[in-house]
């Protein structure tokens, strides 16, 4: 599992960085008005697509069918059920695509009601959205690909296709935007043509992985009837996340203009340690977990468990701590170019630090979640995550008028722990979740470390960023941050007993096992994946 996580982990900070460049150059070219809010509500609608599909629900129901058929029936059956499942998503997504093209001006009015009020921005909108909605099939149906290169436990392929999501937005923001009306244009066809390229590169990948999907006539078969049975209440099970960000969107088209790039910023950042950890962790948990219930190894599935929270929470914890504290330092040196100005980068770091709040909540939702997802159960995740998108919306309109911008970072990550409460307690009922002595000693580890980076960075953030400094002196002082914290974690994680040496060798060791002898079974030993 390890491997795993390290390798869609690796690839997946790959793409976050490039996106940071992607966004920085948004910021300075654009900033935060009318051009920019029009262009993130236009990403949004495929984006949750991708984030849905690519990361949740399709993942959750078809990678354990996949791989269950690929270990009990062999390749052939398992081609046939992916070759099935291509064919009826790209039928229904392409039906589901065009009504989006024709009636994307009412679709608008869901998302972005408050963009009604300005008719330049509502029809930029529009117009945006009908071309990244393409994006929407692509993405989907590279999803499916990747699900295959999953459960045949080929995690490189399918991590690295992100990266091109954000090359391509570069190369046309740089390059095509004197050749249309904006620049929101030539971002908005960069979204639809790097799932072009998304999807090349799978299909590539999955040839050279010794399996070639043909097209077949779309037919709801016994399998595809089960298939999306349990992908239905995934998508709001496992969205949830997404769910709640998209209800973000709706009110902040309520709030003053800029609202929504102010938020589209400080969601990016946190979506730095939410992709590379969170992603990551589900990603390589789940064909893991689907082998070992279906196997019937209780307690190998118990301590894959909390290995995965151990992992998680290792980096989750600190990662939430430090944009707490650095906020304003990480959005100003990030954006604080050009068209983006000091308001807003305070604005910005103000709702980043709120979703900050929630960060272990929103990695644990994709970690536990999983653990239903590998029992065929998706309705329980559906019930909690239903809750709390209600839970979400109530406070989005509670906390609009008193908190601004920052009500809807803060309402997303109050609901965040609230789904991860309610998961945590069926799981402990059940008897699907039992946390051991490691994970409770480890987690003290960290939360005391953690701390202990804090009060550094507090310190540090004092001296230096009494005053907003400009030219190199910002990416100094934000330097030494990153330094201080990573320094005072890493010597408060041994003295407080969270990790040490000979923990990360015998985990390393584990994973040389591993590599030699692919065969051996152990319920200790769950770093394969």
């Amino acid at each position: 599992m390890l491997r795993g996580i390290l390798t869609v982990g690796g690839w997946t900070l790959v793409s976050r960085l490039l996106g940071f460049a992607r966004d920085m150059l948004i910021a300075a070219f654009v900033g935060t008005g009318l051009i920019a809010d029009a262009f993130f509500v236009a990403l949004k609608l495929p984006n949750l697509f991708r984030r849905l599909f690519g990361e949740g629900a399709f993942n959750a129901a078809f990678v354990p069918a996949f791989s269950g058929l690929l270990q009990a029936e062999g390749k052939q059956a398992a081609k046939q059920f992916a070759e099935e499942a291509f064919a009826v998503m790209a039928f229904w997504l392409g039906i589901m695509t065009i009504l989006g093209e024709i009636f994307m001006p009412y679709l608008m009015l869901v998302l972005a009601p408050g963009f009604s009020a300005t008719p330049a921005k509502f029809q930029l909108a529009v117009d945006l959205s009908r071309i990244t909605f393409p994006y929407l099939v692509l993405i989907c149906l590279a999803a499916l690909v990747s699900g295959v290169l999953n459960g045949m436990e080929k995690f490189t392929a399918a991590s690295a296709s992100y990266v091109l999501f954000n090359i391509v937005s570069i190369a046309c923001m740089l390059w095509m935007t004197p050749y249309v009306p904006t620049i929101g244009h030539a971002l908005a066809w960069g979204v639809s043509l790097s799932g072009v390229a998304q999807l090349g590169l799978l299909l590539l990948a999955l040839r050279r992985g010794g399996m070639t999907l043909s097209i077949p006539r779309p037919r709801l078969t016994p399998q595809m009837r089960l298939l999306m049975r349990r992908m239905a209440p995934g998508l709001v099970g496992a969205g949830v996340t997404q769910l709640n960000l998209a209800v973000d969107v709706i009110i902040a088209s309520l709030l003053p203009a800029g609202t929504v790039s102010v938020l589209y910023f400080a969601d990016r950042v946190q979506q730095l340690p939410l992709g590379v950890i969170g992603t990551a962790v589900g990603t390589a948990l789940l064909p893991l977990l689907s082998r070992q219930v279906r196997a019937g190894e209780a307690a190998a599935s118990l301590d894959t468990l909390n290995r995965a929270i151990e992992y998680a929470l290792f980096l989750t914890l600190p990662a939430a701590l430090a944009l707490i504290v650095c906020a304003y330092p990480i959005i100003l040196v990030l954006f604080g170019h050009g068209a983006f100005s000091l308001e807003s980068a305070r604005l910005s770091s103000q709702a980043l630090a709120a979703y900050a709040v929630g960060l272990p909540a929103f990695v644990l939702v994709k970690v536990l979640a999983p653990a239903f997802f590998a029992r065929g159960d998706t309705s329980t995740p559906v019930k909690v995550g239903m809750a709390c998108v209600g839970l979400n919306l109530t406070l989005n309109v509670a906390f609009m008028v008193p908190l601004a911008h920052i009500g809807p970072p803060l309402a997303t990550s109050v609901a965040a722990i609230s789904n991860v409460i309610g998961l945590a307690t069926i799981l402990l009922r059940r008897a699907h979740l039992k946390p051991d002595h490691q994970l409770i000693r480890r987690l003290i580890g960290m939360i005391g470390a953690s701390l202990v980076m804090t009060g550094g960075l507090i310190l540090v953030r004092i001296h230096l960023f009494a005053v907003a400094p400009h030219g190199w002196p910002r990416y100094a002082s934000l330097a030494a941050l990153i330094v201080t914290g990573l320094l005072g974690y890493a010597v408060a994680v041994p003295v407080l007993g969270a990790y040490n040496l000979r923990d990360i060798k015998r985990v390393m060791s584990r994973r040389r096992l591993q590599s030699v002898n692919k065969s051996a079974t152990s319920p200790v030993i769950t770093t394969e994946t």
